[in-house]
């Protein structure tokens, strides 16, 4: 007798098979797709940072950095284990504000990066400008 009897049609073999699916296309979508950034830069708009070199929004977004990032990117943006460094970090540096954005905004649940999309546009793009002064000194 099989483990499953697809004869049945019942909504509980449905779901499981839905449910099973979708975990195949996460686990799949990962390796298919180990760059965050590289996503982003693809679906992100060729935004630039409004407030990029303004000291008062790099000063907001250090403040912003150490309240919503440092406990999992470090105080100095350095990383730990499994989360990424930001400072200093060539990848940082080359990508595209837009990019940076998009990954602020839409986060990367799998990857344990939350969204940040409660924060305010204008909050995001302080944290962004801190980022990007960061990763170049």
């Amino acid at each position: 007798m099989p483990l499953i009897n697809y004869d049945q049609g019942s909504s509980v073999t449905k779901l499981a098979l839905v449910l099973l699916g979708g975990c195949c296309f996460l686990i799949g979508s990962d390796r298919l797709e180990p760059n965050l950034l590289a996503r982003a830069a693809r679906n992100a708009a060729p935004r630039p940072n409004p407030y990029s070199g303004k000291a008062a929004a790099v000063g907001a977004g250090m403040k912003l950095y150490a309240r919503e990032c440092a406990s999992c990117h470090g105080k100095y943006g350095e990383g730990s284990g499994k989360v990424p460094p930001l400072m200093r970090s060539p990848v940082v540096t080359k990508a595209p504000p837009g990019a940076l954005f998009w990954v602020l905004r839409n986060g990367s649940l799998h990857r344990g990066m939350p969204s940040f999309a409660h924060l305010p546009e204008a909050q995001r793009w302080e944290i962004i400008a801190f980022i990007q002064r960061e990763s170049r000194q």
